[in-house]
């Protein structure tokens, strides 16, 4: 598979509206060349995918997962029809979604959530290890993006890797279900509760139980 660079996924990303994990693929099937890369994905129909971004989404479903009684799942996932969300392939998705926040526990759908203090405090924090690291300033900013990415990728929904999957983003399966089943589809909201939270007691990584029953039925 040919070596493909960050630029060249973002290249192909900006032009198909496809998914990052998608691109990445395509451009390294077909050695880095960009016009394969796309008719490779318009085959798989993940270009339409972006196309379909824009349109209202209103219909859908409030999906549930509920884990041994200790943690509890409801997220509102929509489309734009009812006839859609009936659909076999769009309520699987939706449990799919559950049991992924119950295991990987974000704390946003996506970026533009994430209060600007909170952003701040997160940078403040990872200038601070680079003090103590010795790092020179002159490359501060360069790997606080990277880490402000891995940020991203920990707390916000869209931007974490699916427990089934770990090369493919929740975005990325968004992105495949839409060219799947033709309609706009999009997270809107969730609630995660989990038995004691907020209680201090004796810590149990039940996240880490729940994605572990969860890969297992892959």
């Amino acid at each position: 598979m040919a070596e493909v660079s960050a630029q060249m996924v973002k290249e192909l990303r900006e032009k198909t509206g496809a998914g990052l994990m998608d691109c990445k693929k395509a451009l390294g099937e077909n050695g880095g060349d960009f016009g394969k890369a796309e008719e490779w994905l318009r085959k798989k129909g993940i270009t339409s995918a972006g196309k379909k971004a824009g349109r209202v989404a209103a219909e859908g479903l409030v999906g549930t997962y509920v884990h041994g009684g200790k943690i509890g799942v409801l997220v509102e996932v929509n489309c734009e029809t009812d006839f859609v969300a009936r659909n076999e392939d769009f309520t699987g998705l939706v449990k799919e979604i559950a049991m992924h926040i119950a295991a990987a526990n974000p704390q946003y759908v996506r970026r533009d959530e994430i209060p600007a203090d909170v952003l701040e405090k997160e940078k403040e924090i990872q200038r601070q290890q680079l003090r103590d690291a010795k790092k020179p300033e002159a490359i501060w900013e360069k790997i606080l993006t990277g880490k402000i990415e891995k940020f991203y990728e920990t707390v916000c929904l869209v931007d974490q890797l699916w427990v089934k999957d770990d090369k493919k983003k929740i975005s990325d399966l968004i992105t495949e279900s839409v060219a799947k089943i033709g309609e706009n589809i999009t997270i809107r909201r969730f609630a995660r509760f989990q038995v004691g939270e907020g209680i201090e007691k004796k810590k149990e990584d039940l996240a880490a139980e729940v994605a572990k029953t969860i890969g297992g039925q892959a």
